[in-house]
């Protein structure tokens, strides 16, 4: 049994995470085969790109009824990146489609603000996560108030109940959920293996969490 299975949908930061898990000991196999991420005690769902492609791949697949058998058992899944928002109901981007719906709720494009001298609709690099409101949210988190983390994103999660919310960061004066905890599920919109000792916290924290899982 693997400790950490890395869903392969040929798209995202696969080996990246690899090394992070490697890093902080965690035992992980990168696969798209539903026994072998039903034996595992974990689930990251990485991904860098587009929303639509994302699901069509995991489609092709046939790895939505497996993460959802893998979500009914309680075991922790993680959602990184464009990972997170797959966890959510549908996005607007390209085109409105349906997301895995473990969480309710919506992905939007960044809009420009007019006040704003910045034109990009891109978030890109260095940015503080705020967790202090949420401080009573146990989370992988919750310890990381006014940390900088790694993003590379023009698309933010709108969940439906504020309550899943962990964390919050600000892009042209907006302020988007930057992390979300709904039960055993968990979602970054920041890379934590590309975000150096802060990051590798959060997988250093999903480890203490599987220790005495069998």
């Amino acid at each position: 049994m693997f400790d950490v299975a890395v869903l392969n949908f040929n798209m995202g930061n696969l080996f990246s995470i690899k090394c992070a898990l490697n890093y902080v000991g965690l035992s992980s196999i990168i696969t798209d085969q539903s026994e072998e991420i039903m034996n595992s005690k974990s689930l990251i769902i990485p991904g860098v790109g587009a929303f639509p492609e994302a699901m069509f791949r995991i489609k092709k697949k046939n790895l939505v009824s497996t993460i959802n058998k893998f979500n009914k058992k309680g075991k922790i899944i993680i959602g990184v990146c464009l990972g997170m928002q797959l966890l959510f109901s549908k996005s607007e981007e390209i085109k409105n489609t349906f997301g895995l719906n473990l969480i309710e709720g919506e992905v939007k494009k960044f809009s420009n603000n007019n006040q704003s001298k910045i034109k990009t609709c891109l978030n890109v690099g260095w940015n503080n996560i705020f967790t202090k409101k949420f401080i009573n949210k146990e989370s992988y988190v919750s310890n990381l108030n006014s940390k900088k983390m790694y993003f590379i994103h023009s698309f933010y999660v709108k969940p439906k109940n504020q309550n899943c919310i962990t964390s919050t960061s600000f892009f042209n004066k907006k302020e988007f959920v930057s992390s979300v905890k709904k039960d055993n599920i968990q979602g970054f919109q920041f890379h934590p293996e590309k975000s150096r000792e802060y990051g590798i916290k959060i997988y250093q924290e999903l480890k203490n969490n599987l220790i005495n899982i069998k």
